[in-house]
């Protein structure tokens, strides 16, 4: 335990040194623990599988997706599966076959495992390294929800082979069928988490209790979808969905509370977790010796599978997304228009006259727009490993259901942690490099957020009149005119823009007046948002902009309230 918060303690330490020098702290985290782990006498750092599982992976899927936009992750379904299922598939596959015809030692099976352990990549770094230099939100949003998708299916298929290597009882002996139960009662069982959390904060009525209870959400969902034999981590990202929508309904001061919170959950894991990546080599290095394997052997095949694991990204996402003649006839064939929104299209071939249907409602949602080349030269190099290799390479069991040894498990290990290591130091590095110069900035993007900013705007501040107009119609008994006069112009002028509350110096009628009142005017916005929002009428991400600056608006006001009363 000492050990495991030292190495907490300095995986902090760096990432507070690397963040001052604009370095990119996952980057070197491992480089410094792969030194660190060669140093003679360095005790081994080593957790079980089912703590990285159940312990490190929840709490960052949900913390994505619970500050991640439902809508937005539907209106880019097409990319978002095609990268976090599809590309899974194929990268699993590739990798087997490779790994079968040079390692004479490996089943096809065994390559298999091989393929899905290092198949998921982990977007953190890059939608880290994106922020800070400007990605444009579409691939950020791509990049995101494949990290929320593909770690499902990646660990279907981790399980599925495992299971036929070791010859362990399957809940369901048919891989498509157990693949499929996986990915429906996952995401039931998160939803059913999801809602029961919602349910449950309103009546609890206290931030700090609301808060708390976040926290057992992700574990609660992970470990209930396991017990059923379902996907655990589909259950944590549909209930992280379910309570990020359900959130605007919240007391500002748990989202607040909630936003933070997590944020520094996010940098105390990934800090661990690239420390813990780093610090195993060393360790895998000496199984191999133990387990008599060819280093040089392993090693060559580790480079290959690293060289094939860079280059299967590239090609799949420029099949899959490229602007080529494919892409253009597809277009044709299902005459596709692209308005001037960059985020909507429409048929052309529909009647006027008659309603779209559910079904035509929500493929409506989705964005149809390929990527262009630079914006698929990005995603194609964003596929660094991370957490989920790591805690999959280390899930391999020790033995099988007879007894003996599983089969190359020390090969299979290194293997996968050589790639995890190299994507981290090859692409890493190169990647806010190729950001800038590609210039990827989309002015139809762009003008596009900025009318749904001033959109929102808007809305609150009609939501605002009303309210103070109901305050000037239906003043307190206890004001004269001119007290009501200026609180409405107070009121009014603190709404519309984040200015310094006015210092209240005693607690009066007209103080009282105006905290009530400045609280109606932000609970009628935050209405007025939601419903238009829930109508489709705004953008969710901007909805949730507007929503983070009115809480801190309240913040505020409370602050200084309770500061002087």
């Amino acid at each position: 335990m000492e050990l495991l918060i030292l190495v907490l303690v300095g995986a902090i330490i760096v990432t507070a040194i690397a963040d001052r020098r604009g370095m990119q702290p996952a980057l070197i985290i491992v480089v410094i623990a792969l030194a660190v782990s060669f140093i003679p006498g360095m005790p081994r750092v080593e957790l079980d599988s089912h703590i990285l599982l159940t312990v490190v992976l929840p709490p960052l899927l949900y913390s994505a997706a619970l500050n991640f936009s439902f809508p937005s992750f539907l209106r880019n379904l097409k990319p978002i599966l095609g990268l976090g299922v599809a590309m899974v598939v194929i990268t699993a596959v590739v990798v087997g076959w490779v790994a079968s015809l040079v390692i004479p030692e490996f089943t096809f099976m065994l390559a298999l495992l091989l393929g899905a352990i290092v198949a998921p990549p982990d977007a953190v770094t890059a939608v880290a390294i994106g922020r800070k230099l400007g990605l444009p939100k579409r691939l950020m949003t791509i990049l995101t929800g494949e990290s929320l998708v593909n770690d499902a299916a990646a660990l279907s298929l981790f399980a599925i082979a495992i299971s036929q290597i070791a010859d362990t009882h399957s809940f369901i002996g048919n891989p498509l069928l157990l693949f499929g139960y996986n990915a429906i009662l996952g995401p039931i069982v998160g939803g059913v988490l999801g809602v029961l959390t919602l349910w449950i904060r309103r009546h609890l009525q206290n931030p700090a209790l609301e808060t708390v209870q976040g926290f057992v959400v992700p574990f609660a969902a992970f470990l209930a979808a396991e017990h059923l034999h379902a996907s655990g981590v589909l259950a944590v990202v549909i209930a992280g969905f379910v309570v990020g929508s359900g959130s605007v309904h919240a007391g500002y001061q748990t989202r607040l509370q909630e936003r933070y919170v997590w944020n520094s959950v996010d940098v105390l894991l990934e800090a661990f977790v690239f420390a813990y990546i780093g610090l195993q080599m060393r360790f895998i290095i000496e199984d191999l010796r133990d387990a008599r394997e060819s280093l040089l052997h392993i090693t060559a095949a580790s480079v290959l599978v690293l060289a094939v694991v860079l280059a299967i990204r590239p090609i799949c996402v420029f099949a899959m997304f490229g602007r080529g003649v494919v892409s253009r006839r597809i277009d044709s064939a299902v005459n596709v228009e692209i308005q001037a929104s960059p985020r909507r299209t429409v048929r052309r071939a529909e009647p006027v006259d008659k309603p779209p249907g559910r079904w035509r409602r929500f493929t409506d949602r989705i964005d149809h727009r390929p990527l262009t080349w630079q914006e698929s030269t990005i995603v194609a190099w964003t596929g660094m490993r991370g957490v989920v290799t790591l805690a999959a390479a280390s899930g391999i069991p020790v033995t099988m259901a007879n007894g003996e040894p599983f089969p190359e498990r020390s090969a299979i290990q290194a293997i996968a942690f050589v790639v995890a290591v190299g994507t981290i130091l090859i692409q890493g590095p190169t990647l806010p490099w190729m950001i800038q110069r590609l210039h990827l900035h989309n002015e139809d993007e762009e003008r596009y957020d900025h009318t749904q900013t001033a959109l929102t705007e808007q809305i609150v501040h009609d939501a605002a009149d009303r309210v103070i107009a109901d305050f000037v119609d239906r003043p307190p008994a206890a004001l004269d005119a001119a007290t009501v006069e200026f609180i409405k112009d107070t009121v009014a002028r603190q709404a519309r823009d984040a200015e310094e509350m006015p210092d209240p110096d005693a607690h009066t009628a007209r103080n009282d007046a105006f905290a009530a009142l400045y609280r109606a005017v932000l609970n009628a916005q935050r209405e007025a948002l939601v419903v238009d929002r829930d109508a489709g009428n705004v953008d969710d991400e901007a909805v949730r902009a507007m929503l983070e600056r009115l809480d801190l608006q309240e913040a505020g006001l409370s602050a200084r309230l309770e500061s002087r009363l």
